[in-house]
């Protein structure tokens, strides 16, 4: 099983040059808030330096026109639609000129939220991240892995699988065999600030999945 690597919540030029060298398949930026909120701007001359790693935008209730704008602006692959996403919301993004719809499902404790399953029939991805305080994902923390496992195996899915939350070299490894994902999504685990990617970090999460 070859797993992917997602890193996420890109802020600086050499970030994104360390995950291109180190091989992941996508690089994303956030324009959902928070922290590591990049302008367009920002994005653009960011993910230059991006080489053959898809770009991902993570983006929290932006209409469909405006993730339009995005998209083909920056320009991005994927679309990752953060918080409480609609198969509604898939379809509409799916209509811009994006190659890909991702869809976040935040987790609660050991269950997945009604319209997960008609989600992993809808988009392209389905990101199970841990639900943060403010209803989103984002918060650094892992879900019961095991738990969810169980969850998912009655789930009739065609879309792949990517998990976040709390992720880093030291847990991934179990992440992966309990869940067999098939894209594993970090951005705080290699984190020296945030928004700062420790180059260290990122080598030994690399590492650590390609090892798993």
């Amino acid at each position: 099983m070859h797993v992917r690597i997602k890193f996420c919540g890109l802020t600086r030029a050499r970030d994104v040059e360390e995950a291109e060298s180190l091989g992941a398949e996508y690089l994303g930026v956030i324009f959902a808030g928070g922290p590591r909120n990049q302008s367009l701007a920002q994005a653009s001359a960011l993910l230059r330096h991006a080489g053959a790693a898809k770009r991902v935008g993570v983006f929290g209730g932006q209409r469909a026109t405006e993730l339009h704008h995005y998209v083909s602006s920056v320009p991005l692959a994927i679309a990752q639609l953060h918080g409480e996403t609609t198969v509604k919301q898939v379809l509409a993004a799916r209509a811009t000129s994006v190659h890909e719809v991702w869809a976040v499902v935040p987790v609660s404790g050991s269950q997945l939220s009604a319209e997960a399953e008609e989600l992993f029939r809808t988009a392209d991805a389905v990101v199970l991240d841990t639900r943060a305080a403010n209803g989103l994902g984002g918060s650094g923390k892992s879900f019961d892995w095991m738990a969810i496992a169980g969850k998912l195996g009655s789930v009739n899915r065609t879309a792949r699988l990517v998990i976040a939350g709390g992720l880093s070299d030291r847990n991934v490894a179990e992440a992966i065999r309990i869940l067999k994902p098939d894209v594993v999504d970090v951005s705080s685990g290699v984190e020296s600030a945030p928004g700062a990617k420790d180059p260290i970090l990122m080598r030994r999460f690399t590492e650590a999945v390609r090892s798993a």
